[in-house]
């Protein structure tokens, strides 16, 4: 583990080195201090009014009937109504938070079932945990509405429920359907406001880019426009699956978007020109950024200098035909071009997803690593003479939420942020009377939920845990005194958690980071193949050669985005994972800089370069193949050798190409 040292001189012939000195670490290790770094995610304030209604206010009813723990159970189903309140778009949100709150109504139900039951309990709930990890590869609401499906018969298995069976149930959804309500509260006022502002992040995102042209600054810019086109891509044809493309306000954003991507394309290629855009090209985008997020409507109005060479007439034609589509009143929707393909209808999507879940061998190996650590958990608390609590299968439950995240680094931030949480709510259970005050108390830590889940999983726990214990209190009426036990619970909980979810899983130790990083080399030798095809001489056949051109340059741009966000994950990691993946880190990049190379070069051609030869293309194609197997067959990048680069590509439009391909193979051949 890297960390800052300090040197203490020791007497000559002790242990601790032959120079007569030892290092003491002074700083936490590399891996967990990126855990700990909060992240630069704005607050979203609107979410934090919404939690603090949506937890205090059931409480507060349930005082005002003398019954607290119907309140506190409508509040519990608030929280997770909290959790899921992700999305942006309003019919997002139906999916994101109201089908979560019928996989939790059915986990808290078969958890009440089989409370006190002793091995019933473990057996149930250890089905439960593999339905709920499988069912996570699915996508985002999928894995919500697995996390809702554990939690709650986690919480319904170990906590004592009103009778009769259905009552908790209700109660939950009934909290869940709350935080909806209040979700979507704006919408008849900006019904298609989130939609019009992912959009124009994009353009903005990109003016970013444009000006950082030329400059270091650039490549930190291209990933917030990649960042940036994939929400606003999920967002809008996400609607769009279901509108069917025939709404007029959704096919003028829809051109609106796809305009931008011939404008995204010419980026890459006023980058590797060196010469800085005129300031007038961003301040248009932005002027364009505005226009869509205010549906400016009538005669654009650019003032562009002359531009100078092919990078910058690709950047001025495609900036003017964007404009023109912004503010065109009404695009003719039997004309605007699907950069991405509609998604099929939802229905057919989901038995894709079931199938695609039964027959995934990762899917499995997740769903049997949490059904493993649940049933331990479960048979510790149902099964052995200790005083142990339902808190020990909850914290395994967070841990290993149904995602694919960094299981070590979880539980460690899971162990400090429950640590932070439990003085905070031993301060509340200490100080503050218990009755009416929990509702001012509630308003105020409920609302540090979405403030501080945007900053980290650490940060996230300190906020949910004393919110938990103080709603718990008002089921089981343990006060002060379930503080220490809590902190013993989630402490039993991550153990569990790194043994038998971390360290008996050989994929732990051998991630699949590398093989990743192999098919996004390959990925990139058969965009480099697509992007200079030669296509026959008809219109349709070199319109139909430009359209897969676009299919495949954002699919490749996407794969890389994915490849960077697990790269991250797997860096919070201890050695080897972490260490082997900062090993390959610089890779990544360089990949992501052939990949615009290519971009580039398309473009110069499209705006009259000679094209490059075919032997010059498969020379490329080739050498990325190789270095493909090269990351694939070796566990460092020292094991990779590089090749020669080929006569006269100096003087091809694909010498910048050349030049990036060299440079990651330098990259994979350093020691």
């Amino acid at each position: 583990m890297s960390s800052e040292r300090r040197t203490e001189q020791i007497p000559p012939g002790q242990p601790g080195g032959r120079s007569g000195t030892r290092q003491i670490p002074l700083t936490p290790p590399a891996w967990l201090l990126r855990g700990l770094r909060p992240s630069r995610t704005p607050v979203p304030w609107a979410a934090v009014v919404r939690a603090g209604i949506a937890l205090a206010a059931p409480l507060a009813v349930g005082f005002a009937l003398d019954e607290p723990e119907y309140g506190a159970l409508v509040s519990m189903g608030a929280l997770s109504g909290v959790i899921g309140d992700t999305a942006d778009a309003y019919r997002m949100r139906i999916l994101n938070i109201a089908v979560p709150q019928l996989f939790g109504a059915v986990g808290v139900a078969l958890g009440t079932l089989v409370f006190g039951r002793g091995w019933l309990a473990v057996g149930v709930l250890t089905l439960i945990a593999l339905v709920s990890g499988m069912i996570s590869s699915i996508g985002t609401v999928a894995s919500v509405s697995g996390l809702l499906l554990l939690l709650n018969a986690v919480v319904g298995a170990g906590l004592p429920l009103p009778e009769p069976w259905w009552t908790a149930p209700l109660l939950l959804a009934t909290g869940g359907l709350f935080v909806l309500a209040l979700s979507l509260l704006g919408w008849p006022l900006r019904g298609r406001q989130p939609e019009r502002a992912a959009v124009a992040a994009c353009y903005r995102a990109l003016a970013d880019a444009l000006e950082a042209a030329g400059r270091p600054a650039y490549e930190e810019r291209r990933l917030e426009v990649t960042q940036a086109l994939n929400h606003a891509y999920d967002l809008v044809l996400g609607r769009r699956a279901r509108d069917h493309g025939r709404n007029p306000s959704l096919v003028r954003i829809v051109a609106q978007l796809n305009v931008l991507v011939p404008l995204v394309d010419a980026a890459p290629a006023a980058h590797l020109s060196g010469r800085p855009l005129p300031p007038e090209v961003p301040a248009a985008v932005r002027e364009l950024a505005r226009a869509v997020e205010e549906e400016h409507t009538g005669e654009p109005a650019l003032e562009l200098p002359p531009p100078h060479g092919p990078s910058q007439r690709a950047v001025d034609k495609a900036l003017r035909y964007a404009a023109t589509i912004v503010y065109q009143d009404e695009p003719d929707s039997y004309n605007i071009d699907d950069r991405l393909g509609r998604p099929a209808a939802l229905r057919v999507r989901a038995q894709r997803a079931v199938r695609d879940m039964a027959l995934s061998g990762a899917s499995w190996r997740y769903g049997l690593r949490l059904a493993l650590c649940i049933g331990l958990a479960q048979s510790l608390v149902s099964l052995v003479p200790v005083e142990r609590s339902y808190w020990v299968a909850l914290t395994v439950t967070f841990i290993l939420k149904p995602d694919f995240g960094s299981v070590f680094s979880r539980a460690v931030l899971r162990a400090l942020g429950t640590a932070v949480g439990l003085v905070l709510a031993a301060a509340v259970l200490s100080e503050v009377p218990r009755g009416w005050w929990d509702v001012p108390v509630m308003v105020v830590l409920a609302a540090l939920i979405p403030a501080f889940s945007v900053k980290g999983y650490a940060f996230q726990t300190a906020a949910i845990t004393p919110v938990i214990l103080l709603l718990s209190d008002q089921l089981n009426h343990q006060g002060f005194d379930l503080i220490r036990p809590r902190l013993l619970d989630s402490l039993i909980g991550c153990a569990i958690t790194l043994v038998a979810g971390y360290l008996l899983w050989p994929e732990s130790w051998h991630t699949r980071i590398g093989d990743r990083l192999a098919d996004a080399v390959e990925d990139s030798a058969r965009y480099v193949e697509r992007a200079f095809s030669v296509p026959d001489t008809t219109d349709v056949d070199q319109a139909a050669a430009r359209t897969a051109r676009l299919h495949a340059r954002r699919r490749i741009y996407r794969e890389l985005s994915g490849v960077r966000s697990e790269f991250q994950r797997a860096l919070t990691e201890p050695p080897p994972t972490g260490a082997r993946a900062a090993a390959w880190w610089p890779l990544v990049v360089a990949v992501e800089r052939i990949v615009d190379a290519t971009t580039a070069a398309r473009v110069r051609v499209n705006h009259g370069v000679a094209p490059p030869a075919p032997e010059d293309v498969a020379v490329v194609t080739a050498e990325l193949r190789g270095l493909a197997e090269g990351v694939r067959t070796n566990r460092n990048p020292g094991g990779v050798r590089a090749a020669p680069l080929p006569a006269g590509a100096e003087d091809s439009v694909l010498a910048p190409l050349h030049q990036e391909v060299a440079a990651a193979r330098a990259i994979a051949t350093e020691h």
